[in-house]
């Protein structure tokens, strides 16, 4: 399958199996546009009827360009054949290992967001905090679920973790009491709104986690729209500077600054280059992921709008890259010569499967969008997994199980999308969330754009 399109002045064709990218002229844009459904002869006379006025276009060139193409798809690099579909089940499969946590510390937040998916930090259910006993019971459920895998991962997360604070450096130094007789690795993760922070968590989150993922929409205003405290006072102000102390203090490195933009403003990149003007360099921007009645959720005609949004972040990026004042952007980080893995590209990420996320009582959910939903409860981690037609239809989660994404150029690149928003937005984990398909793949191809660019800067 062959993707094409044109943006920032680049005429870009991908060729989705092998991950090939080439950039082209007009002319050769078009014949491989043409190439798969048309004759040599065709060709030829519809190209010379489009361009013979062009000086250095005749039949010879057009032959000579059809020719190329040919040897591009002999060699694998355009046109390739599809080959992963049973990869994908066999990989879901054959994978009997939990390899990382989503360990909910807190059910309550000290903030009062209004768009929150986790309703408060409550998850719709009882304000609450984890036990050292049950947290410790579900490191050795990961352990003894692991099998030979050596790297683990435990993301500590809420609501607001930093609420159970105590429990939070128990379980680390519980973790590290025991890595060596198990025979583990453990990376861990800690995602706050930043209000508790002070010096001795910032001391104890560089020693100890590996990434920091730190909650912060942009703007004071957009920022303060919703991220407020219980007697309805923004955020910003309190959270930024400990920010800033925080990302310092770990050499600007291993860390995320995570917003979510809505409806209010689809003019998201200003946020983005807000935050990159304060001094992070290491950004998140979500879509808000609500019910269409919600005033919050974007809407059809908020699309064109967050198209161009994505594109002025990626001319913007490459311009401040190349005045040295460069920011990283997740949905931008795309590396094509080096991976993921096809086992990665295929599977998605584990969720239901690989991952996990875990209550303040010790109950299994697949992530933890799901958790607080008595229909997608997995388990617990003293009896371990017992709803296993849950994890069956997660393992049937892939880039080839949605026939709506059969046709589909980016399903290498989405893996066949968050079974979370699908499940959401359609009521099934097997759904499609039309709405993020469509942003996802202007985001792949405003990122395969800066590859370019970066590309041909370097010639």
């Amino acid at each position: 399958m062959v993707h094409q399109y044109k943006l920032n002045g680049f005429n870009i064709v991908l060729d989705t199996c092998s991950g090939s990218v080439h950039t082209v002229d007009e002319v050769a844009y078009d014949i491989i546009a043409m190439y798969k459904r048309a004759t040599r002869a065709e060709i030829v006379e519809e190209m010379m009827r489009r361009y013979g006025d062009f000086p250095d276009v005749n039949e010879e060139e057009i032959g000579q360009c059809i020719d190329d193409i040919a040897e591009l798809e002999e060699s694998g690099k355009l046109f390739t054949e599809d080959k992963y579909e049973e990869l994908a089940k066999n990989y879901k499969n054959n994978s009997n290992v939990v390899k990382a946590l989503c360990l909910h510390v807190a059910h309550t937040c000290n903030l009062n967001c209004s768009y929150c998916f986790a309703s408060q930090g409550k998850y719709h259910g009882d304000r609450a905090v984890m036990s050292f006993e049950v947290g410790k019971r579900a490191f050795d459920f990961l352990i003894e679920n692991s099998g030979s895998r050596r790297n683990l991962e435990v993301d500590f997360f809420g609501g607001e973790p930093l609420m159970d604070w105590d429990v939070v450096k128990q379980l680390v130094a519980y973790a590290r009491s025991i890595e060596k007789e198990k025979g583990k690795n453990f990376r861990f993760t800690l995602t706050t709104n930043g209000v508790l922070l002070d010096e001795e968590v910032m001391d104890f989150l560089n020693r100890e986690m590996s990434n920091v993922v730190l909650s912060l929409d942009g703007r004071r205003e957009v920022h303060d729209r919703f991220r407020r405290d219980y007697a309805g006072k923004g955020s910003y102000d309190v959270i930024v500077p400990k920010f800033q102390r925080l990302v310092e203090s770990r050499g600007g490195k291993n860390y995320y600054i995570r917003g979510t933009f809505t409806h209010h403003n689809v003019d998201f990149t200003n946020d983005i280059f807000h935050m990159a003007d304060l001094g992070f360099t290491e950004l998140s921007m979500e879509p808000v992921v609500c019910s269409p009645e919600d005033p919050c959720a974007l809407t059809e005609d908020d699309l064109p709008i967050l198209y161009e949004q994505y594109e002025i972040l990626a001319k913007e990026m490459i311009k401040r890259k190349k005045e040295g004042r460069g920011f990283v952007f997740y949905h931008y980080m795309l590396d094509l010569k080096n991976g993921p893995c096809i086992y990665k590209r295929i599977t998605g990420c584990g969720s239901g499967t690989e991952y996990m996320a875990v209550t303040p009582w010790g109950e299994l959910f697949p992530c933890h969008q799901f958790v607080g939903d008595p229909k997608y409860s997995l388990g617990n981690v003293w009896d371990g997994v017992t709803n296993t037609a849950i994890v069956d239809e997660f393992r049937k989660c892939n880039a080839y199980s949605r026939p709506e994404c059969n046709d589909c150029w980016a399903r290498l690149y989405c893996s066949g999308g968050c079974a979370a928003n699908s499940y959401h937005a359609t009521g099934s984990v097997s759904g499609v969330y039309e709405y993020g398909c469509k942003l996802f793949k202007k985001r792949i191809e405003c990122a395969i754009m800066m590859q370019v660019a970066e590309s041909e800067d370097e010639q």
